[in-house]
């Protein structure tokens, strides 16, 4: 459905509103674009939206993209321009799809209004729903246009800001580290140190990694994966060690899942994969 007239607007959104007359959507809003011209980095959206607006020709609209792209706000920035100050609170119609999604909600609120749909992507948006919408794909911002804008802010507000305090607002790159230490991922370091002090042969350096290891709060059973994993891609390691150590690996791990000692499982592994990469012969290494 189009309208020429923009009795009503409403604005769907799946995030849900912080109370509060200076907030809405985690937004302070004094700083919210009040124009779509306004709105950052979204140049083609904001150059069909544009033109939209001159045209008076409104159909139901679906914006989607990464969340804190704008697409609440350019849906509020249309309602602004559309009815100004005066009418915007009479005319605007702000539902939290997590919660007002009822079919009383469709009958009795939506039904007389222009819609647009706020969502982090199109998979959950019914195809006979979709089609009925104009689809605008909301960008990710850059490092720079965030910065950009944070500093913008700063200036209206009458706040010094330098360039590093800005770039903790919107974080920075991601490492391999960080990836690491939120998966719960042994480090390749420390794994690589238990192998070879099995592969040293020597005990007092074996006892010692295993040490570190459960000093530093490593699960053994992550360890024991790991440890898996570079003794089956070995390719100077023989299939019959393989196969000896990999067994005392399943052991160990049934131990832990029993409740036994994370050192002396892990220190059990370590001796056992000694005494088998050093050739011992397997009634005495067993």
């Amino acid at each position: 459905m189009q309208i020429t007239s923009y009795k009503s607007f409403v604005c769907t959104s799946s995030r849900s509103i912080k109370e509060g007359p200076e907030w809405c959507n985690g937004t302070y809003t004094p700083s919210r674009p009040k124009q779509v011209k306004d709105v950052a980095h979204q140049d083609e959206v904001v150059r069909v939206l544009t033109n939209t607006l001159e045209t008076s020709n409104c159909p139901h609209m679906l914006f989607y993209g990464p969340p804190g792209t704008g697409k609440t706000t350019t849906a509020l920035a249309i309602a602004h321009q559309l009815f100004g100050p005066e009418l915007y609170k009479s005319r605007v119609l702000e539902l939290n799809a997590s919660d007002d999604r009822g079919i009383n909600v469709v009958r009795t609120k939506i039904k007389n209004f222009a819609a647009v749909a706020v969502g982090s992507n199109r998979q959950g948006i019914i195809e006979p729903l979709a089609s009925r919408c104009a689809k605008f794909r909301f960008k990710p911002l850059t490092e720079e246009i965030m910065g950009s804008r944070i500093l913008h802010i700063c200036k209206g507000e009458d706040l010094n800001l330098d360039s590093e305090s800005a770039a903790r607002l919107f974080g920075s790159s991601i490492s391999a580290k960080d990836l690491i230490s939120v998966s719960g991922v042994i480090p390749n370091e420390v794994v690589q140190a238990i192998f070879s002090a099995c592969r040293s042969g020597n005990f007092d350096l074996a006892n010692k990694e295993v040490n570190n290891v459960v000093a530093e709060g490593y699960p053994v059973s992550q360890m024991l994966s790991q440890l898996y994993d570079i003794v089956v891609d070995a390719d100077d390691i023989a299939d019959e060690q393989k196969a000896r150590i990999c067994k005392k690996f399943a052991e160990a791990d049934k131990s832990l899942v029993d409740g036994a000692d994370e050192y002396l499982q892990l220190l059990n592994v370590a001796s056992s994969a000694m005494q088998v990469l050093s050739n011992m012969p397997q009634d005495m290494a067993f």
